[in-house]
């Protein structure tokens, strides 16, 4: 099996859930437009027989269509798990309810319902046609599929800041010196981000001083959108150059691509523009054991005096990276 899902006869369904997580988040950085969906089939015995992920960049297929045409004729009997409610409308392809009720499936478990008004409904159209249909909310999928979620309701991709700094909070020495701040470990961590995103965004000050290639330095990775933004000229082969300073056109950029998800790796003053903007949904954080006392901060001034007005952020997780820790947040907002 091609992404890690183990194969077991008895399995929950969490635990299933939890496979089709590993897919859904393998194949984020292959989506656009489209939610990262993931399904897997089990035959009438239980026993595992198929698997597929969306994957635009490669093919239209869905998830559920991918699975069923590798399963084939084991389907039949058997109950297919989908971490999003199968769609029942046509457009670029046709209607994945009509390939379940060919397919013979008799039972159908999904995770999420559909929230576009256009796609839904195929929950309804299954149990007509006489399948079984278990809707079991999965707070993981819905996690893997967040960006998604976030951009159909807020008309904008999910945007994530990420950002190497020290114990005191600099991302480079007083002389400009910055690499490296954090281990290899860590480094190859923020390989597995650029792999899962749509773009990738930085400034034109950080291009000019780190020439980063910000592609993501694992075999068979999908190649992100890679924008530049600033109005100072740089050389910027196979990169977007938005030579502007205005986000909107950094948003109608994204949004014009279908971007799902993107990654910002930029200097303060970029970081605090987006800061400022209420543009930054989450922040991945590897700070380093090591203590500068004077340096570039990794955040400018947000002109904000008073601790009432402080940005708020949850924590999502932290984790050791070698001799680092990384910690996810992810913005609060009222």
């Amino acid at each position: 099996m091609s992404e890690g899902v183990r194969v077991n006869q008895a399995k929950t369904t969490d635990e299933i859930f939890s496979d089709l997580a590993v897919l859904s988040r393998a194949a984020s950085g292959w989506c656009v437009h489209n939610p990262n969906v993931a399904a897997i089939v089990y035959n009438a015995d239980g026993q595992f027989v198929a698997e597929g992920a969306h994957k635009k960049k490669i093919s239209d297929e869905h998830a559920e269509v991918v699975a069923l045409k590798q399963a084939g004729a084991k389907a039949r009997g058997g109950t297919l798990y989908v971490s999003l409610e199968p769609c029942n409308h046509s457009g670029t392809t046709g209607p994945c309810t009509e390939v379940i009720k060919e397919s013979g499936i008799q039972r159908v478990v999904y995770a999420l319902a559909d929230p576009n008004p256009i796609a839904s409904g195929g929950a309804q159209a299954l149990r007509s046609a006489g399948i079984d249909v278990i809707f079991q909310r999965s707070a993981v999928l819905e996690f893997e599929q967040r960006a998604w979620l976030f951009r159909v309701n807020n008309g904008r991709p999910l945007i994530t800041a990420k950002v190497a700094v020290t114990l005191d909070g600099y991302i480079s020495a007083k002389d400009g010196t910055s690499k490296w701040i954090t281990s290899e470990e860590s480094r190859h961590d923020v390989q597995r981000l650029r792999a899962q995103v749509g773009a990738v965004v930085t400034s034109t000050e950080t291009f000019i001083v780190d020439k980063p290639s910000l592609l993501p330095r694992i075999d068979g990775a999908p190649t992100p959108e890679r924008i530049v933004v600033g109005n100072r000229n740089v050389s910027a082969e196979g990169f977007i150059h938005l030579q502007s300073r205005d986000l909107e056109a950094l948003i109608g950029s994204l949004n014009k691509s279908g971007i799902n998800h993107a990654l910002v790796e930029s200097g303060g003053t970029f970081l605090s523009a987006l800061m400022s903007r209420d543009l930054v949904d989450e922040l991945v954080i590897y700070q380093a054991p090591k203590i500068l006392g004077s340096g570039k901060a990794w955040i400018a001034d947000l002109g904000i005096a008073s601790l009432s007005d402080a940005i708020q952020w949850e924590s999502l997780g932290t984790y050791q990276i070698g001799p680092d820790v990384k910690t996810h947040y992810r913005r609060v907002r009222s």
